[in-house]
């Protein structure tokens, strides 16, 4: 029976879902691989990771990701293989340490969100200003 590893990223309005199962260093990304991303910034972000465990070549990588924009996919994305990849390993407290270390949004989502805009003003803290001289 293989195990397979469904877990779930957030990044702003980006939602990813990432899949982990034994396979053959397959990583896909909406159904493109990775190394065809043309931001080097983007491919770093997805590839961050995998940094972290010496055996990530021996697993396929699928991730599925929608809403937000190009950012805020790939970090929905980096924290859904990160996540993921901890389940597949049984959660290493050291591993996880050293991710937490580096950068808490690796496995924690950042809870922020854009204020919705309010009546009397152009924004969501903005006011329109008065001049009639």
């Amino acid at each position: 029976m293989v195990k397979v590893f469904v877990k779930r990223g957030k990044r702003k309005e980006a939602i990813a879902r990432a899949t982990v199962k034994p396979g053959s260093t397959r990583y896909v990304i909406n159904g493109v691989p990775v190394s065809s991303i043309t931001s080097p910034f983007l491919r770093d972000v997805y590839n961050e990771p995998l940094s972290f465990f010496d055996d990530s070549d021996k697993y396929d990588i699928s991730v599925s990701v929608n809403g937000g924009g190009a950012s805020g996919q790939a970090q929905a994305a980096r924290t859904a293989v990160a996540r993921a990849l901890l389940a597949v390993h049984g959660s290493p407290d050291s591993v996880k340490q050293q991710m937490l270390s580096f950068d808490r949004s690796l496995l924690v989502e950042d809870s922020r969100r854009v204020e919705p805009k309010k009546f009397k003003g152009p924004k969501a803290r903005a006011r329109f200003t008065k001049s009639y001289r």
